[in-house]
């Protein structure tokens, strides 16, 4: 079992911390948010600890701050160069972390998501996939990303996962407002995509455009749906979207 630490224990931390305490790992976790620490202290017996504290215990470290405040908090703490670090921190590239966490320059980048815990969260790594695969798979599968630029865009894509829950949640208002019973409208409307997307099978690169077309034939709402949509300008507004948060975040500089 491993020695793992987690600086920034907030809403993409928790998830982890949870997952790698219930297999045994020996978790500390930063005290920079008390409530969410105390919290894990209580349900998983991990230890709560300074941001150095963390770091001098600790043999693998994740980095889970706001990419604002990554920098300054950093400064101020000691890393040793047998430290293994995890970034799932947007926008800070491999060559600025090795600077801000010198002399530690085994660093590896991931993107993980609230539902890692109970697995099927797909891990995009880069540039080594070996950490994340010792400590998440197979219950979440890795994705091996070599290349930092394309790396940055599966965060945008990441991005995604908000706005499709914004639309989820307009659809259900919708449906509330016409039924006039919010609880079950929400119910239904979230688990109708979260059903049928969990009956996907993987690796298929077409199949997402594959299942759409089975369902949008002539002449059926799914059909006018999918054309409401392109109609209102929904899919190169997404694609203007995504490829602004790319350029925010600056391909692998």
């Amino acid at each position: 079992m491993s020695r793992i630490g987690f600086i920034g224990t907030g809403h993409i931390a928790a998830p982890m911390v949870r997952f790698l305490a219930e297999r045994g790992h020996e978790v500390c976790v930063s005290e920079c948010n008390g409530d969410t620490a105390q919290a894990l202290r209580r349900s998983h017996s991990v230890d709560v600890a300074t941001n150095q504290e963390v770091l001098d215990r600790s043999d693998i470290v994740f980095l889970c701050l706001r990419p604002h405040v990554a920098q300054d908090v950093i400064a101020a703490l000691s890393f040793r160069a047998d430290h293994q670090l995890v970034s799932v921190m947007a926008g800070l590239s491999l060559a600025t972390l090795a600077e801000m966490c010198a002399p530690a320059c085994e660093i590896t980048m991931t993107i993980p998501l609230g539902y890692l815990e109970q697995g099927g969260c797909s891990l995009p790594a880069c540039p080594d996939a070996a950490i994340l695969t010792a400590l998440f798979a197979p219950e979440n599968p890795v994705i091996p990303v070599p290349d930092e630029a394309a790396f940055n865009m599966h965060f945008a894509v990441c991005a995604m996962a908000p706005g499709l829950l914004d639309l989820m949640d307009t659809g259900g208002r919708w449906l509330a407002e016409q039924t006039g019973d919010a609880d079950n409208a929400m119910r239904y409307t979230s688990k109708l995509v979260t059903g049928f997307l969990a009956a996907l099978p993987d690796g298929d690169a077409g199949q997402l455009g594959q299942e759409r077309d089975a369902l949008a034939t002539e002449g059926t709402i799914s059909l006018q749906m999918t054309q409401g949509l392109r109609d209102g300008g929904a899919h190169s507004t997404l694609r203007d979207t995504l490829s602004a948060i790319g350029d925010r975040l600056g391909g692998a500089t």
